[in-house]
C-alpha cells in the first residue's frame, strides 16, 4: 500500500522516546523527511544515534512544548529548514501519575500543562500555517485513560479527556479548510512510563510491581500490552492519503480493555 509519504515533512514531538520515537522511525521509514522534537538535547542525541541506518535521515530540535513561544520558534524553524510541514504528530508530555493521597491542586495545573497544552501549543502554531495553504494532518496520541478514570491517573486523565475534545471539535471546525485531525488512544504500552504507573499503583496497593503487571495483562482481552511500533502504524495510517475520509476520529488501542463505545 503507497501511503504517498515520501518527501512530506513530519514533525514529531515527544520523538526521543517510547509512542513518539517510533512514530519518527515510521514516518522516515515511508521517505517522510522528519523533524524530531523533544525537551532534551541529550534525548535527541541518543534519538538520532540508534535511528535505523538507511532510513530517510531526520533532524533534531530541543524546544519545550509546554510554551507556546517555543512551539511556535520550532515551527518556523523547521519549515525554514525543510520546508512547508505537512504533518503533525503530538507526542509529547505525559502527566504524572499520583496516589489520590498525594493528589493536590498544583498536580491538576502540571497535567494540563504536561499534556494539554503541550499539545495545543504546536497544533495553534501549525495550524496557523497550514490553514491558508489548505492542507494538512494532525494526529493526537492521547491515552486510554481519558475515558476510563483510573485513581492514580485521575489529573492526566482529565487532560486526555480535554485534548480529546479539543481534537474532535477542531476537526470539525477545519475540515472545510482541507485540515484532518484526528486522535490515538494508546491503552497500557511497553514504555519507560509504564513503571512510573506501576510503581505509583504499588505504593497505594502494597503489591509488588511484578504482580501489578501480570494482573494487568490478564484484565486485557488481548492479554498483553501493545507496543509502541503498534501505535506508530495507526498514526502514519491517520496521516496519510489513505485515510483521506477519517477526520474527527479517536481509535481506541488498548487490546479491548475498555469495552465501551
Amino acid at each position: 500500500m503507497d501511503l504517498n509519504l515520501a518527501g512530506r515533512v513530519v514533525v514529531v514531538t515527544g520523538a526521543s522516546k517510547g509512542i513518539g520515537y517510533a512514530c519518527a522511525e515510521a514516518f522516515a521509514a515511508e521517505g517522510a523527511r522528519v523533524a524530531l522534537v523533544s525537551r532534551s538535547q541529550a534525548n535527541l542525541d541518543a534519538a538520532l544515534a540508534r535511528f535505523p541506518h538507511g532510513e530517510s535521515v531526520p533532524i533534531a530540535f530541543a524546544a519545550d512544548m509546554t510554551s507556546y513561544y517555543a512551539a511556535d520558534e520550532m515551527v518556523v524553524t523547521v519549515e525554514k529548514t525543510l520546508g512547508h510541514i505537512e504533518v503533525l504528530v503530538n507526542s509529547a508530555g505525559a502527566a504524572r501519575r499520583y496516589a489520590p493521597d498525594d493528589l493536590n491542586a498544583q498536580a491538576w495545573h502540571d497535567a494540563m500543562d504536561a499534556k494539554f497544552f503541550s499539545y495545543i501549543h504546536p497544533t495553534d502554531a501549525v495550524l496557523r500555517r497550514m490553514l491558508p495553504r489548505g492542507r494538512g494532518t494532525i494526529v493526537n496520541i492521547i491515552g486510554a485513560g481519558g475515558k476510563v478514570a483510573t485513581p492514580v491517573h485521575l489529573p492526566g486523565g482529565a487532560a486526555n479527556s480535554a485534548l480529546m475534545l479539543a481534537t474532535v471539535g477542531l476537526a470539525s471546525a477545519f475540515g472545510p479548510k482541507g485540515i484532518r485531525i484526528n486522535g490515538i488512544n494508546p491503552g497500557a504500552t511497553l514504555t519507560g512510563r509504564v513503571q512510573e504507573g506501576l510503581n505509583a499503583e504499588s505504593r497505594m496497593t502494597g503489591l509488588a510491581e511484578a504482580e501489578l503487571l501480570s494482573r494487568n495483562e490478564a484484565r486485557i482481552p488481548l492479554r498483553r500490552y501493545g507496543t509502541p511500533e503498534e501505535i506508530a502504524r495507526v498514526a502514519v495510517f491517520l496521516a496519510s492519503e489513505q485515510a483521506s475520509y477519517v477526520t474527527g476520529a479517536i481509535v481506541s488501542m488498548d487490546g479491548g480493555a475498555s469495552a465501551v463505545i
